[in-house]
């Protein structure tokens, strides 16, 4: 009776923070929104301290005037962006609305406007869709689940534990990362188009990536993020429907010039 009791109580909490992604999946939140957000701003805070700001003018008016294009699409208030000296190919976006962008992805991509806004609406997209708060949730319903699971009797030896572990891991973080990866891809083509940027160069950046890394990537089942050919497949699967938003953008004057 206590086990069925447990279960009915976990059962009822899943339900509960089950919400709607802006492509429609079904997804787990479960903490509050301004919990996250200020998580969000305390990262962003120690990364400023911790990672040099970049001065380089050139760098900071193609990014800003890419970001403010792009979140101009989502509203929602003021963004601040930094772009940070640091020679990998990355950017992000965090929870209460920043955004930050490598010097090394800006070089890789040569200035392209189209592919760094490519980059940036994905980045945005994984906030819109509250990833980062389904992430939190999902580790916090897997470590849940497994308590649960030792104190009923389910799991009674440290060696089961472990094994229960790995299988959260790879059977639903892992696979569920994958999935937020892909939907912040669909997102972001979207919302560039939306701005009025080429989301065919959404590919093309992916090409560059791919050329960047030398072939030398996780196997996808490992990885939390889809292989590039995946993702390359998957934006192609939506490019027609983008490419539709980005002419109409065009034709209503939605011609940014960020180069």
């Amino acid at each position: 009776m206590a086990k069925n009791s447990i279960y009915i109580a976990l059962t009822a909490m899943l339900l509960s923070a089950c919400t709607t992604s802006p492509t429609g999946r079904t997804q787990l939140v479960m903490m509050p929104d301004t919990q996250v957000n200020q998580m969000g701003l305390k990262a962003f805070s120690q990364l400023k301290q911790k990672t040099p700001i970049s001065r380089n003018a050139a760098y900071n008016r193609l990014t800003h005037c890419v970001a403010s294009a792009i979140t101009q699409q989502v509203g929602g208030g003021r963004w601040e962006v930094v772009v940070f000296q640091d020679k990998t190919y990355n950017a992000f976006a965090l929870p209460g609305n920043k955004i930050g962008v490598h010097t090394g992805l800006i070089q890789l991509i040569n200035g392209n406007q189209d592919q760094l806004a490519a980059v940036i609406g994905h980045e945005v997209g994984h906030v819109l869709a509250k990833h980062s708060n389904e992430r939190a949730s999902q580790q916090l319903a897997v470590q849940q689940g497994m308590s649960i699971a030792q104190q009923s009797g389910m799991v009674e030896s440290n060696a089961m534990m472990g094994l229960l572990g790995l299988g959260a891991q790879y059977g639903v973080l892992l696979p569920f990362s994958r999935t937020q990866e892909s939907e912040a891809d669909e997102i972001g083509q979207n919302l560039m188009a939306k701005a009025g940027f080429d989301p065919r160069q959404s590919v093309a950046l992916w090409q560059k990536m791919a050329q960047a890394s030398g072939g030398q990537q996780t196997v996808e089942f490992m990885s939390t993020h889809p292989s590039d050919t995946t993702r390359m497949q998957d934006l192609q699967q939506h490019m027609a429907s983008a490419v539709a938003t980005y002419q109409q953008a065009q034709a209503t004057g939605r011609r940014p010039h960020c180069q």
